[in-house]
């Protein structure tokens, strides 16, 4: 049975590791998912009014080639047995090319192992521990909010210069709720619209190769901050339209050069090994965007269902937005 109270950010630096919620959860598979249970879920269901769908994935071919230079978009082959027999198959399926949602056995936390203690032995393939298939069982449904950081500093007079890699903060989290009159409530997936992705896709070669080559994306500063604002708010999901949630390279002052030193001080390893968060990136965030817009409505139910690969790392996330 889960924990019904859980403790803060503060508390949790006094864990071990330092900042992490191992031994928190009943169902340490899924992570922070479990903020959101069957209350969620019903509140969710609740607010469907219009019953409009909106797909927050992109192609699986969008981002071709990808950021990612060790990743490849899939070759797709169709068969045929006989002339009324179609079936297909994906060469080079790398799960994690396109929009994705990163599981807890993606990074490990440095010094400590992978998230909730689960032994390095436990992590291979067919094997279930902290696999995306915990969130393909029990696929991860609650209120999903949209907070608009590019159309804030838009209207700001500072629009996102993306070909530079702009750092977020979280006090962009905070003025985007703040302008759209929102609040972020415990077991809300989040999502964040920067207009990164869409600026990659449609951006000349010359200037993807530029950003890839350089590794540089927008994203978060690796901060204390953004994982106490994630944990204190009870965030089941935390998903962005960017490459890897936090920005390429990494700043000079991360919190975490000491505690990451294998990613250069990345914080994936603070939120996903330490925090369990489901990390969602590159998501297509456009069209739910549009409709927030035009209605004025920010939030919508969100159903996340990844692959049931049993001991999968990563997944698209076959993610839904309902209004």
């Amino acid at each position: 049975m889960e924990k019904t109270e859980h403790p803060n950010y503060a508390q949790l630096e006094t864990n071990t590791p330092s900042g992490s919620s191992w031994g928190v959860f009943g169902d340490p598979d899924r992570g922070t998912a479990n903020f959101a249970g069957a209350t969620e879920v019903r509140e969710a269901a609740a607010a469907v009014v219009r019953g409009e769908v909106f797909n927050l994935d992109y192609s699986l071919s969008a981002f071709d080639p990808p950021m990612a230079r060790a990743r490849r978009a899939p070759e797709h082959e169709i068969l045929s047995a006989h002339s009324e027999s179609r079936d297909d198959v994906l060469h080079e399926f790398f799960l994690q090319a396109t929009s994705q949602v990163d599981g807890l056995r993606h990074r490990r936390a440095s010094g400590h192992g992978f998230y909730d203690g689960v032994d390095d032995d436990a992590i291979q393939a067919g094997a279930p521990a902290l696999g995306v298939q915990a969130w393909a069982e029990r696929p991860i449904v609650g209120r999903g909010i949209l907070l608009d950081i590019a159309g804030l500093l838009s209207d700001e007079g500072a629009p996102l210069d993306h070909r530079a890699g702009p750092v977020l903060e979280v006090d962009h989290l905070e003025r985007a709720c703040a302008r759209q009159d929102v609040s972020v409530r415990s077991g809300d997936i989040v999502m964040v619209h920067t207009g990164w992705s869409s600026w990659f896709i449609g951006s000349g070669n010359e200037i993807r190769d530029e950003v890839r080559s350089g590794r540089r994306a927008t994203g978060f500063r690796q901060s204390r901050d953004l994982a106490r604002w994630i944990w204190d708010h009870k965030v089941a999901t935390f998903a962005t339209d960017t490459f890897a949630v936090e920005v390429l390279p990494v700043v000079e002052d991360s919190d975490f050069l000491e505690t990451a030193p294998e990613d250069s001080g990345m914080m994936h390893q603070e939120l996903i090994a330490k925090l369990g968060v489901p990390l969602g990136e590159l998501w297509n965030l456009e069209s739910l965007l549009a409709d927030s817009e035009q209605t004025g409505r920010w939030d919508a139910m969100c159903i996340i269902k990844p692959l049931n690969l049993v001991g999968g790392v990563g997944s698209p996330p076959n993610a839904t937005a309902i209004r």
